[in-house]
């Protein structure tokens, strides 16, 4: 047993003496981060008049981002476990800040697409944020305090909506990026006065090639399926990107098996638990963005249509915030049955309750407290899994790749709502109405959407359950190869 996987189990006695300020203070940035994913949503349509540019255009303030965050999650978690995740933390924050404020401060495209690649270069910190959760807390405090980091993700982008519609309805839209630049401020500080550096590294070099790799690869598969419906499915460019991306993800998986020290240890994401649990999150990012696609604009669409309730932009983020408060409130319920049955138990319930309120959605629609609701149980469902998921990778890998695992997990999440973008703009593109002249999504599209989240939830259900057995809680274990031990053995060894 190598030093480096021996540390965590050293670090135990010396667990920092606030560990609900450092749980508070790492779960505050999570949902900073997470707040960038709906920060400009309220502006969107204002956005080629306030930078003087024609809409298409203006889409890649959104679309520079997802790219960004693509690229930066797994780069960042492995310099997390070389040089010290709170390091790069804290790095990740400086990176939100300074894009923040290139963003506050610009009035034309380009600084506007600068400041939101350096937003989306910070999507790492609930990935390197629960890893330093593992390395510096106590066992029997681990399940609770990731379950909460984890839906912290979900949480920022629920409470985000109504916050960023408050503020571009009543100040100038500037305001927006200084405020996520003050957020960060004070992320910045907190943690810094707060958060300890984790023991667990492991040194060496960076796999500098593999990274290229996988960026080139990431950014053309995400490139082809976020701007595939304005440039034609079938276009050159967007097909070129596929072939793209498939041609290289092969001769990165190539190389990444045959160098010394990879960017992602790919033997290591092939064991069953860490493989089944990334594609059950795919399944589950797919199934959770699907209800973000369609709830806002049934919402929003004219009650003329006879499904559109006509609400603005404000009201659509206070009816869908509930969702954020039950995801964090759920995420403590998870951890609760984690503890008992396992985290396989806890991924398998809130897939479940995720496909539950999809099928409901398909016939509760037509008021607001229905929309509510179903935002409710499906965000219920969301806390649920997505508390289960860091739990069953750190109880998979060693302590000395918990940042770059926990990375790649969130990672497949986002490739998963990539997807759901992607399908769902097809659908709803072919499924319309006509509005006064104008093609409007059909209420039958928008039910097609919800079943096809319906479906993809059942598939993370499946998926679920070719997860071991046993209970490999997260817990500080040693892993060398093969499955994680019981949590019970690893614990006592702790």
């Amino acid at each position: 047993m190598s030093d480096t996987l021996a540390r965590p189990a050293e670090a135990g006695p010396s667990a920092p003496p606030r560990p609900n300020a450092v749980v508070a203070v790492l779960a505050f940035s999570g949902i900073v981060v997470s707040l960038m994913q709906t920060l400009v949503i309220p502006i969107v349509p204002e956005l080629p008049k306030y930078l003087n540019t024609s809409a298409s255009n203006t889409a890649w303030a959104v679309t520079a981002t997802l790219l960004a965050a693509a690229v930066a999650t797994p780069v960042v978690g492995r310099l997390g476990d070389m040089f010290g995740k709170r390091r790069m933390l804290l790095a990740s924050i400086v990176l939100l800040m300074s894009g923040s404020v290139v963003c506050a401060l610009s009035d034309s495209l380009v600084p506007m697409i600068v400041g939101r690649t350096l937003q989306g270069l910070a999507a790492a910190v609930i990935p390197l944020g629960i890893s330093i959760l593992r390395d510096v807390l106590p066992a029997e405090r681990l399940a609770g305090s990731t379950a909460l980091m984890s839906a912290s993700l979900g949480v920022g982008g629920a409470l985000g909506l109504p916050s960023a519609a408050f503020i571009a309805d009543n100040y100038d839209w500037h305001v927006l990026f200084w405020t996520s630049a003050t957020l960060g401020a004070v992320a910045l500080v907190l943690v810094l006065l707060v958060v300890p550096e984790s023991k667990a590294s492991t040194g060496g070099s960076f796999d500098l090639l593999g990274a290229a790799g996988l960026s080139v690869a990431l950014v053309s598969l995400l490139l082809a399926i976020s701007k595939g419906a304005d440039w034609g499915w079938t276009s050159g460019t967007t097909l070129g990107l596929f072939a793209a991306a498939v041609v290289v993800f092969l001769l990165w998986g190539w190389y990444e098996l045959r160098t010394a020290q990879p960017l992602v240890d790919l033997r290591t994401t092939a064991r069953r638990q860490v493989l089944f649990t990334n594609l059950a999150s795919v399944a589950l990012g797919f199934s959770m963005f699907a209800m973000s696609l369609v709830l806002p604009q049934v919402l929003q669409l004219p009650e003329q249509t006879g499904y559109g309730l006509g609400r603005s932009m404000l009201d659509v983020g206070l009816i869908l915030a509930p969702q954020g408060l039950v995801m964090m409130a759920m995420s403590a319920v998870s951890a609760g049955i984690t503890k008992a049955k396992g985290p396989r138990i806890t991924l398998m319930i809130g897939a479940v309750i995720v496909a539950a309120g999809y099928s409901l959605s398909i016939v509760l629609m037509s008021e607001v407290w229905q929309i509510t609701l179903v935002a409710c149980i499906i965000g219920g469902g969301v806390g649920f899994a997505y508390g289960a998921m860091p739990a069953l990778i750190m109880g998979a890998v060693p302590a000395s790749e918990t940042a770059a695992a926990n990375s790649l997990n969130t990672l497949m999440r986002s490739m998963g709502t990539s997807f759901a973008s992607a399908l769902a703009g097809v659908i709803l593109a072919q499924m319309t109405t006509d509005f006064g002249g104008y093609p409007l999504p059909s209420e039958n599209g928008f039910k097609t959407v919800m079943a096809i989240g319906a479906g993809a939830a059942l598939l993370s259900f499946f998926l679920a359950s070719f997860l071991p057995r046993h209970r490999a809680a997260a817990v500080p274990a040693e892993v060398t190869e093969g499955p994680a031990e019981p949590a019970e053995a690893s614990g006592a060894r702790s």
